[in-house]
């Protein structure tokens, strides 16, 4: 298995990127790990090279203040394009970036390609839940506006996703509404629901946004306006609900004493609620595997998303959904 890293995308980059990738091929030496970057800024960071690491020079950088489409169209020498172009020419196998999402979800499109019948691919990252196993959501940013059949393209390679990557039998499919009821919510959603019910999936109806954490369906389907929305909520209260812990348990003396002996549990339930953990979001829909990271990954994250990548590539995930749009 071949994997390219886009080793210039993301707030710590390149030092955290190639921390990952160092990290990822020693511990997985059947995997070639190639960075793709500038060579001045790799090669002094990378002071112990495994066998099964490799540079692939890029000159150029795809930024996070970037235009998306113009970037890649102008920009045919950048660490992210290059890495894209490695798939659709058979070097590599799949791509980790932990850069801008648009240029990524624009560099999937342009270079690696979508795969024939979908048309719309989807952004799908894990959603933390409270029993710590996590909820695929898709689409979450890829697209704005989405039509019926988009979404019912979403729950077909969401539900593929959770079982090929995860080994859930039969994953729960939910759409996000504004109720439970099969006739709520708006056009988009009223006309989704009976795609949905057709589907050879386990289609569990509608879920409110406020039953997300509760893990009620192992996939929840949406356009990708509400369903950005709703991930950037989620972190938002995360983040804020620890600053407020922090803050609380720094008053005085015996707060302090209380957090000092509560720390094994509020580190189990930071863990519950890191991204990091989950690795990176599947671009699903794409001719190749694409991985999105998080802008703020560190050497963990790259890391699990080189596990998550491997997994996908063992169980055919790509093919898997090919053949099933596709009818085969």
């Amino acid at each position: 298995m071949r994997i390219a890293i886009d080793a210039m995308g993301g707030d710590n980059a390149p030092k955290s990127n190639v921390e990952g990738a160092i990290a990822a091929a020693q511990e997985w030496k059947d995997t070639e790990i190639i960075l793709v970057g500038d060579q001045a800024l790799l090669q002094p960071l990378l002071k112990e090279t495994p066998s099964n690491l490799i540079l692939r020079h890029a000159s150029e950088v795809i930024d996070a203040e970037d235009e998306p489409v113009r970037a890649v169209r102008r920009k045919k020498d950048a660490s992210m394009v290059v890495a894209g172009r490695m798939i659709r020419e058979g070097e590599a196998d799949a791509m980790i970036s932990a850069g801008n999402t648009g240029a990524l979800m624009t560099t999937g499109l342009l270079v690696v390609g979508r795969m024939q019948g979908i048309e719309r691919p989807a952004l799908a990252p894990m959603i933390p839940t409270l029993d710590g196993k996590g909820m695929l959501a898709l689409d979450l940013g890829a697209n704005m506006d989405s039509k019926p059949e988009h979404l019912q393209q979403y729950a077909l390679m969401g539900s593929l996703y959770r079982e090929k990557v995860h080994g859930i039998a039969k994953p729960r499919i939910g759409l996000l509404n504004v109720g439970t009821e099969p006739g709520k919510g708006n056009e988009l959603t009223k006309h989704a629901y009976p795609l949905l019910e057709q589907l050879p999936i386990h289609f569990v109806g509608n879920v409110e946004a406020r039953d997300v954490m509760n893990g009620v369906c192992d996939v929840l389907v949406c356009d990708g306006f509400a369903g950005n929305i709703l991930l950037k909520s989620i972190e938002g209260t995360a983040g804020a609900l620890f600053s407020l812990l922090k803050e609380q348990f720094g008053q005085n003396l015996k707060t302090k004493m209380a957090a000092a002996m509560m720390m094994p549990q509020l580190r189990s339930l930071k863990s519950v609620m890191d991204y990091k953990e989950h690795g990176g979001a599947p671009l699903l829909g794409l001719s190749g595997l694409v991985v999105k990271s998080h802008g703020s990954s560190d050497g963990n994250a790259i890391k699990n998303a080189v596990r998550q990548a491997r997994v996908a590539m063992q169980n055919r995930l790509v093919e898997s959904i090919s053949n099933e749009i596709s009818g085969k």
